[in-house]
């Protein structure tokens, strides 16, 4: 039981763990952000519309009053006061019908017209009663129309609802370009007319409708792009998922060429790159313990040999064991430098060098070495200074020479050349046949890669003084190039940038 209680707070954290999806988060971002704009995309519209109805009719009804005010100025001059239309109700009556559009209404039975303005009303006949009179005790003002005012020039209401004047917009009336009163109207702040009403309920009911159809619409577009996106993002994930646990072969399909496809296509990218590090490190290992095993498996013989008495301990014997100690000691050099180098520890000592004059004491000294005769051809340019560390750029032509004399034929011949190029001098090494095959040229500066068919690896040499002479020119901020030579062997050229600081000194 307690094991049981112990799991039920954990059942709605499982139930809401469904729902912590991507695919649920994009639909709720997406649909959010479309209700969110379809709401307020009918709410402005319908505000719009309502304030865009109420000014219409406002405007309507300063175009209808004109006229009004055009015959109360007509009146106004005829008569002198306002007492012809304020002491006539009847008058005023039939003159907002007649102005406003509304024509003239039938009078009742044994209603008299009201008389033009300035006639003398004629007596009523007999038997018909005479008009009623207004009490003695009925305000000046009386109300016509609810939303009609009229006021004299001191804005004093003479006709129209108390206490709406403040509410009123006044249009002056003019005589002879004198003020002789205002015709207010209260304008239209709601709707207050049925028909406007049923108008704006129908108008209503209609954007409601498109709101609710724009709504399911978004809805199901979001559902199909949440789906769509979280599908391609899953594929994602199963891949990234897949190189983690070391499985390098997973490729993507790049469909399109959204950012999406991007992804996928960088993502097989860096799984290519990654199988090939895998590869070119299983390849390393493997060369590198077969570099070792061959002077260990000679001095292993060598010992046992001097061990069981077939050879004796003499000078020669010695002598080729301290060899062999000395060819892993220089591997094991060479690897520590390209380890260095790889984790930018290699140390650099910076100078000022002037390039030409140090190739031409290094070749010089390098005439002078035993073995191989080697026929030297130099054209290096004066004045081309570099900053450079001296040790390991005569590292770097110590390899190249090295590999000149190894591989090149009788007779060896070398041709060096610098020159100036731009911001960098450039230094080239060519030797003679037997040449490199175009398709070994970029993997000569591999590490622990030979040519076998023409530079055999008996000749000598661990395969790691190209790529360490790369590294050097690399941490120089240079770069250097392999191409066939024009004397039928091997071209190198290298580019290090010069000292700026002596150029502008």
């Amino acid at each position: 039981m307690s094991n049981d209680r112990a799991t039920l707070p954990n059942r709605p954290r499982a139930w809401l763990s469904r729902f912590d999806t991507l695919r649920v988060k994009l639909f709720l971002a997406i649909a959010g952000a479309n209700i969110v704009l379809v709401m307020s995309a009918y709410f402005i519209y319908s505000w719009s519309f309502d304030k865009g109805l109420v000014e219409y009719l406002n405007k309507a009804d300063e175009n209808r009053l004109q006229p009004m005010i055009v015959r109360l100025a007509d009146g106004y001059r005829q008569h002198g006061n306002w007492a012809w239309i304020t002491d006539d109700r009847q008058r005023w009556q039939d003159l907002s019908r007649e102005v406003l559009g509304t024509g003239r209404m039938p009078r009742r039975a044994g209603e008299l017209s009201p008389p033009a303005p300035g006639a003398i009303a004629p007596p009523p006949a007999p038997g018909v009663p005479l008009p009623a009179q207004p009490a003695p005790n009925v305000p000046p003002t009386f109300t016509i129309d609810p939303r009609l005012l009229l006021l004299d020039p001191e804005r004093n209401l003479l006709a129209g609802p108390e206490g709406r004047t403040e509410q009123a917009v006044l249009k002056p009336i003019l005589v002879n370009e004198q003020l002789v009163g205002y015709l207010g109207y209260v304008p239209r702040l709601q709707m207050v007319a049925s028909l406007e009403r049923v108008f704006l309920a129908q108008q209503t009911r209609t954007f409601a409708a498109i709101a609710l159809g724009m709504l399911a619409a978004v809805l199901l577009n979001a559902a199909l792009i949440a789906r769509w996106l979280s599908r391609r993002l899953h594929v994602l994930g199963e891949g990234t998922a897949a190189v983690a646990q070391g499985d390098y072969s997973v490729r993507l399909p790049a469909r399109g060429h959204d950012e999406l496809a991007q992804l996928a296509e960088a993502f097989n990218h860096m799984a290519i790159s990654l199988q090939a590090a895998q590869q070119a490190r299983r390849q390393w290992i493997a060369d590198i313990a077969h570099e070792l095993r061959t002077p260990l498996a000679t001095l292993r013989a060598e010992i046992e040999a001097l061990q069981d008495g077939i050879r004796q301990p003499n000078t020669a014997n010695l002598d080729s064991l301290a060899q062999e100690v000395s060819r892993l000691t220089r591997l094991v050099e060479d690897l520590r430098l390209l380890s260095l180098s790889d984790l930018g520890a290699l140390d650099y000592r910076f100078a000022p060098v002037d390039l030409g004059r140090f190739v031409g004491h290094h070749l010089s000294d390098a005439s002078g070495l035993p073995g191989k005769p080697l026929q030297v051809r130099s054209e290096l340019a004066e004045g081309v200074e570099i900053r450079a560390d001296g040790d390991r750029l005569d590292q770097v032509l110590s390899n190249l020479l090295q590999n000149t004399q190894r591989y090149s034929a009788d007779p060896a011949t070398l041709s060096v050349q610098l020159r100036r190029h731009d911001n960098e001098a450039q230094l080239t090494w060519e030797d003679t046949g037997p040449g490199v095959p175009p398709e070994a040229l970029p993997r000569l500066t591999e590490r622990l890669y030979r040519v076998d068919e023409s530079r055999a690896s008996a000749s000598g040499g661990s395969g790691l003084g190209l790529a360490i002479a790369r590294a050097i020119v690399e941490g120089h901020g240079g770069r250097m190039q392999a191409s066939a030579s024009v004397l039928g062997g091997l071209r190198w050229d290298i580019w290090l940038p010069l000292n700026t600081e002596a150029a502008h000194g």
